[in-house]
This record gives C-alpha cells, structure tokens and sequence, in this order.
C-alpha cells in the first residue's frame, strides 16, 4: 500500500438532481485513516443529503475543483461537459447493457481516455455484487405502493419518502395506515424484494405462501402479501423441472405463468431482475380481461416497454405516479377513479428518496469491501471486473460493446 492517491468523492450533476453521495461523512472519514496512502477531498455541493459543514466538522477538506485528483468517485452518471481526461471515474454508467440513451457517454469515455469502473461489476470472485442500492430501492418501491393505495381508495394519506429525515421516520409513518383485507404481490427474490418485504413487516401486513395468495377457498379478513420466486412465474416449455440457473442462463426456455395473480392482487410491486429474453410477466391483453384485480402497480425494477405492459416511462421522485388506462393503453391521471385506470410508480432511483440511509449504507459496502482492492492490490480482480473502459479502450470484460460504442 505505497502507492499514493488523491481521491475526490463528487457532487452530483445528473438532471434530475440525486441528493446521494458516494461517501456519507463517517465513511470519508473512515476512509482516510485506513488509507493512509489516500488523500481526500470532497467536492462542495449545495443538493447533497449530507451539507459541506458534516465533512468540514470531521476535518475533511471540502473543495469547488478536483482536477488535481486521481480517482473521481460518484454515484450517478457524470455529465459528459463535467468530464475530466485521463482521470479514474467510478459511479454507475448505465451503458454496458448497451443502453441507447448512454451511447454518448461511452464514446465520450473512450475519447477522453477515462478509466471507468461501475459500481454495478463490481464482484465477488463468485460472481456476486458488492455494492448495491438494491434495498433501498425495494423499501421505497413497497412504501410508495402503500402511499398509493392510501390516495386511489381515500383512505389515508403518508408522508413521502424524501419528506421524512430517515428510513424510521418512514416506517414510524406506515402506522398510520389502515388496509382493508386486500392482497398485495412482490415478485423477486432478491435485495430489492427483501426490502420491499421489510416494509410490509413494518406495516404488520401478514405473509402468506404463493400457494395460499391464490387459493380462492381461503379466505383473509385482514392485509396479507406473498413473495414470488422465479419458479413461481415461469415454467420451462419442455416440461423439464425448473431449474434457477438453467433459468438465468436459458430464459428464452421458459414461459410465464403468472397470469393467475394478476387475478388474485391489488397491489403488485415489482422487485424482479428480468432478461429482455425471458417471458414478459402479463401482456396488455391480459390486463383488459374483466377479472384482472391490479389497480397499483409499483415496478421497483421499471424495465419500459418491458415485462409489466403498464410501465411506458419512468417517473420521478418529484412526480412519481402516473396513471394507466387499460382500454386506451394510454398514460391518464394518476388517481382516476375509473374501473379501467391503473395507478403507476416507476421512480427509477428510488434509493434518492431516503438518500442519507442509503448513502451511509453503500460507503460502508466500498470501504470494506473494494476500496482494499482500490488503494491497495486487486488480488481477486474487483476492479478488473468492473473496468469498462481504460486508456481510451474497453475494459477485459466489455470488448462485447465494441460495436455499440463505434455506433453501429
């Protein structure tokens, strides 16, 4: 651990405004007294979660420019105009899946010889991520599902996420609502599902098996929600027994079976990982069927034009429901009343609701887990692996995105 840095934790430039921040104040501190190779600076932001007067308080240096620094670390996608040659850049580019709308700012790293490691590879030797907002995610996807069902039905109004000043604020708020028997749906298995679940355990909503949710001679007299794994949605074609990782690495062998709870929910949040591969979830025609039952519908994972036919456009934490007519397949007001409305969250960075959490959260996860590999030597090619450009040519890992970046 010779080899000295000088390190930047940035202000966020992407529009809409995030107010997370790669480091929270006890993490870059933490940071410079087990680096001591590192030296820090944190770049002044007026939208920040945490103000310049927490970082200061701990005697860390606040500065406006950070051009002299070696590694740039944020959490968003940095403006293209704001982009700094030949530096290391860490935050979440959003382009190795060869997302269109990201296509500039790929060619703009290559052309600037800009090393970018994204927080989304970052790896294990096993292959599992390390860094994450997953969680978050799934807690505000769940809350802002219970704020609208609260708003369609009348029956009791929550602060929202980004107006409380922490996650118990938030959970403290889900003691105010009062829930008629209904069913509620959470699909996924993973962080984002486990926080999503979390919000329910807040809200006293009582879990049930997939097998009970759908069981028409079972009946409940108070809020309940199932959790659906994979095998629970799709099947193979060939009658095979399902298999997860023949599922992940074969999706175009499976078809869904879902169709069933469209029938039995009223609220369905979203928590899946999907393959544009894999089976959508329900169609526009199912959605038209006299006993589809979902009237909210949050899709945490908001793919567009993806698995969930009633996602056509993200939303915004300032604005984060919209509406949906089934019969028109057109956007209407969030809260209609008519029987063919359904009410849309599809927030995609819902972690930004509740960011001080979530920040602190994310900083410890990369200061214990892959700064060592940062500032000190990859031994297990953390940041190898999450290396999508260098030099001003793709990372090991991302020579698949050749073409994608040559704009073919």
């Amino acid at each position: 651990m010779n080899k000295k840095f000088k390190a930047a934790v940035l202000k966020e430039t992407k529009t809409p405004p995030d107010r997370r921040v790669v480091l929270a104040p006890e993490q870059a501190k933490e940071l410079t007294e087990k680096f001591p190779n590192v030296e820090l600076f944190i770049q002044s932001s007026n939208i920040r979660a945490f103000k310049d007067e927490e970082y200061t308080a701990l005697g860390l240096n606040v500065v406006e420019d950070v051009s002299h620094c070696d590694i740039l670390l944020g959490v968003k996608e940095v403006h293209i105009p704001e982009l700094i040659p030949e530096k290391t850049y860490f935050f979440f580019s959003h382009t190795a899946k060869k997302q269109e709308y990201n296509r500039p700012l790929l060619q703009a790293l290559l052309k600037n010889k800009i090393t970018m490691i994204d927080h989304e590879y970052l790896t294990d030797k096993n292959g599992m991520r390390l860094v994450a907002f997953g969680r978050w995610a799934g807690l505000v996807g769940a809350y802002n599902s219970l704020i609208a069902f609260g708003i369609k039905n009348n029956s009791y109004r929550l602060k929202r996420a980004n107006e409380c000043h922490d996650i118990q604020e938030m959970f403290s708020e889900l003691k105010k609502i009062k829930l008629p028997p209904i069913k509620i749906l959470i699909t996924g298995g993973g962080r984002v599902a486990h926080g999503a679940e979390e919000v329910m355990q807040e809200a006293d909503i009582e879990k049930i098996s997939p097998e009970d949710f759908l069981d028409e001679e079972k009946t409940f007299d108070y809020p309940v929600y199932a959790q659906l794994d994979p095998q629970y949605y799709v099947k193979r074609k060939d009658g095979e027994a399902f298999d997860l990782h023949h599922f992940f690495k074969n999706p175009k062998m499976y078809e869904s079976t879902f169709k069933p709870f469209t029938k039995a929910a009223e609220v369905y949040v979203a928590c899946h990982f999907w393959d544009e591969k894999s089976p959508v979830f329900f169609t526009k025609e199912d959605m038209k069927e006299t006993d589809f039952r979902m009237r909210v519908i949050a899709d945490v994972s908001c793919d567009i034009d993806g698995p969930v036919p009633s996602t056509i456009r993200p939303s915004e934490i300032a604005d984060p429901f919209y509406g949906y007519d089934i019969i028109t397949d057109k956007e209407c007001g969030a809260f209609d009343k008519d029987k063919n409305a359904v009410t849309v969250m599809a927030v995609d960075n819902l972690p930004g609701e509740v960011p001080r959490n979530a920040s602190v959260d994310f900083g410890s996860a990369l200061l214990y887990k892959v700064f060592p590999s940062l500032f000190g030597e990859d031994t297990d090619g953390i940041i190898e692996r999450a290396t999508i450009t260098e030099n001003g040519k793709l990372g090991k890992h991302f020579q698949y995105l050749k073409d994608f970046a040559e704009g073919k």
